[in-house]
Order: C-alpha cells, then sequence, then structure tokens
C-alpha cells in the first residue's frame, strides 16, 4: 500500500483501511454524479407544493405552505421559496423534479428504508452490496485509477460491498490538523503489533498530504457556499471536481429532515440550505468549466404523511419528490403527483419506483449497458439529454 492507494479513513482517524486513488486525475469528460442524501426523511410536499389541490390545506390547516411562498413550476405546484436560489437553474432547464418517487409496499422504519434506498432492494429483499457497487462491479476497466465513491457526510451504504474503492472523509479538515499532528518514530525490532500502526500513521499523513495537493491545484472557488457542516461538504466536492480528481461519485448529507414537531421552522431552514447550497456549488463547477460533466441527486429514506400530526409536524410517510439538477438535464416536471384524496392508510401511492432514477444514472449518465445491469427491468427517466 502506498500514499496513491490509501483509503482517507473518517475524521476519527480510525485505523481501518481500503486502497483506493485519491489523487488520480479525471478525464475531462468524465462524469461525476453528485449524490444529496436528505436525511431523516424529507417532507415532500412542504419541498414541491401542491398548491393548487384544495386537499392539500385541509390536510394540512397549519403546516400548509401560504400561496404566497411558493415558486410557481406549472398551475399546481411549486416550489418552496426556501429554494428559490434554485429558480434560475430551473429558469435554465438545468433542475428537474420527479414527482411520487417511492416503492410498493413502503417501510416506515428509518434504517429499513434508508437500506432499502442505498442497496436497490426490493422492500421483502435484504441486500448487502450498494446500489452504486451493484451497478460498476461488473464494469471497472483493468488499469482505470479512478475511485468509485468520495463519502464526505452521511452513511456510505451506497458503496457497501466488495469491488469500489471508495474514501469515506466526513470532516477533510479535522483529517489534516490531526494527521498534521503525527510524529514519525521507529518501532523496536520485533514488534510487529507497533510497527503496524506506526505505518499507517505514516500512509495518514501521506494521504493527507495527497489530500492538501487536491486543494493546492483546485482552482479559486467563485461561490459562496452556506456556513455550517453541508456547506463545508459542497466545498470539498466542488474542489475535488474543479481540480479534475478521478472520482465517479461524491456523496454528501444534510440532517434534520425527521419533523415530528415544531416542523415549519426547522424545514424553511433546511431547504435553505439546501438550495443556497446546491446553487453555490452550480456556481462554482460554471466558473470553472466543470458544469457539464456534474449531475445532482437527491434522494431520502421516505416522505412524510399527508396529513400533519398534533405535534406541528410530520410523521413518517411514503413517497416525495426528488431532484436532478444539472447541465444535461432535461428540465421540469417528472413522473406525477400523488393524489391527496386517494391516499393509503394516509400516505401517499408513489407514482415513480425509486430504482428508475438508478438506471438512469447508470444507464443515461454513467452509459453503461443495459445487459447485465442490477436495474435493467427499470426504464429510465427521460430527464437527461446528451
Amino acid at each position: 500500500m502506498n500514499r496513491r492507494h490509501f483509503l482517507c479513513t473518517t475524521a476519527s482517524l480510525a485505523l481501518a483501511s481500503a486502497v483506493t486513488p485519491l489523487c488520480a486525475a479525471a478525464a475531462q469528460g468524465d462524469r461525476v454524479l453528485v449524490l444529496v442524501e436528505l436525511a431523516g426523511g424529507n417532507d415532500g410536499l412542504n419541498t414541491v407544493v401542491p398548491y393548487g389541490d384544495p386537499a392539500y390545506a385541509r390536510l394540512r390547516p397549519a403546516l400548509a405552505v401560504p400561496r404566497d411562498q411558493v415558486l410557481p413550476l406549472s398551475e399546481t405546484v411549486g416550489l418552496n421559496q426556501a429554494l428559490g436560489p434554485l429558480m434560475p437553474a430551473w429558469r435554465a432547464g438545468e433542475l428537474a423534479a420527479v414527482l411520487g418517487v417511492g416503492y410498493p409496499r413502503p417501510n416506515r422504519s428509518h434504517f429499513r428504508s434508508i437500506d432499502i434506498w442505498e442497496t436497490g432492494s426490493d422492500s421483502d429483499e435484504t441486500l448487502t452490496d450498494g446500489w452504486i457497487t451493484r451497478v460498476w462491479r461488473d464494469h471497472r476497466r483493468a488499469g482505470d485509477g479512478s475511485t468509485d465513491v468520495i463519502v464526505l457526510g452521511g452513511g456510505s451504504g451506497v458503496a457497501a460491498g466488495d469491488g469500489l474503492r471508495s474514501v469515506v472523509l466526513r470532516n477533510p479538515a479535522q483529517f489534516l490538523d490531526r494527521a498534521g499532528r503525527i510524529r514519525q518514530a521507529s518501532a523496536p525490532d520485533g514488534n510487529a503489533a507497533l510497527a503496524h500502526i506506526l505505518k499507517v500513521q505514516g500512509e495518514i499523513e501521506e494521504a493527507a498530504e495527497d489530500l492538501r495537493a487536491v486543494e493546492r491545484r483546485a482552482p479559486t472557488l467563485k461561490a459562496e457556499f452556506p456556513s455550517g457542516p453541508f456547506g463545508r461538504q459542497l466545498s470539498v466536492a466542488a474542489k475535488l471536481i474543479a481540480s479534475k480528481t478521478a472520482v465517479r461519485t461524491i456523496k454528501l448529507a444534510l440532517p434534520g429532515f425527521d419533523t415530528h414537531r415544531g416542523q415549519p421552522g426547522q424545514h424553511t431552514a433546511l431547504l435553505k440550505q439546501l438550495g443556497s447550497g446546491l446553487a453555490a456549488l452550480r456556481a462554482a463547477l460554471l466558473a470553472s468549466s466543470d458544469w457539464n460533466r456534474v449531475l445532482v441527486m437527491t434522494y431520502s429514506e421516505f416522505g412524510r404523511r399527508a396529513a400533519q400530526n398534533g405535534s406541528n409536524g410530520t410523521d413518517h410517510g411514503t413517497a416525495a419528490p426528488h431532484f436532478f439538477l444539472g447541465s444535461r438535464v432535461r428540465g421540469g416536471l417528472h413522473g406525477a403527483q400523488p393524489s391527496l384524496t386517494e391516499l393509503a392508510a394516509g400516505d401517499l401511492e408513489h407514482r415513480v419506483d425509486f430504482r428508475r432514477l438508478y438506471a438512469t444514472v447508470a444507464q443515461d449518465w454513467w452509459r453503461l449497458p443495459v445487459a447485465g445491469s442490477p436495474f435493467a427491468a427499470h426504464r429510465p427517466l427521460a430527464v437527461l439529454r446528451g
């Protein structure tokens, strides 16, 4: 193992590792997927708001987003105004909202449902490999130095299993700080355990230098990212992409969407982070001429129930909208808005199987063969061009 094949591990600097090249240079046309996990279960009805449906206000007398706080996308649905920074992308035809995304026989457990989403399984099927692992395992080329997944936030379930080169780096600044405190030493003869620890410490220090090299070669980012952990994730992602680091997927996470009580202020603040953060990523990569090779996709373990609860919030539900963002996106509304009057035990009926999003990424973004794909049975959505 050497420094160009060392896994930049988590901020805790755990000594378990797997090999991967972090700093190989990407070819100019290499396409990157930026996955954004909205952790906790995002309330889709207050994100893409069905303001034209009278049932919406009836179901949510205290939580319905007022009409004057909705940015119309059509005569019936609109964007929560907290996502206003994304409207330039919408007007440019670069933002797609896929309505009614979910899966049959939905599970409302955080742990089980996120496992379903991150593996691409049926609700009654348990898989151990992440969906990106399943997509790429049979298509990696010998000598390809690309990193498959860099995780900057949340869990790494999308890359679980054998066969991928992945990096888990949830706090780059802390990683660099701690790596800088490492002092090289030598182990006494015969102390194999200490020798191994010191060897790994040296590799951590070298990996940190690789990360510093990424930052040095990245152009100055012409964008202001929001403060806080999510903004820092986005800034690092932009630097990795602009520095031409060879990576296929960068995974981010914005937590806090489990809004059982006191939802309005909390949800609005989260959507402001999401909207301003993705707008800043777009601005930075437009300026670096890398935006045309980036696709952003959101996901969350589930949506919320159609009706508000007794605590000024919403409980675990089912279907919700998700976004694609990028210069190659065919902007607009896709899928179909679930009915608010024909509910399944109080929940929305999904209209788009979530695995169609993965088929879209695998076939239309990464251009992998349909034959043998784990999502070959799911038709891609018409959300990409070129």
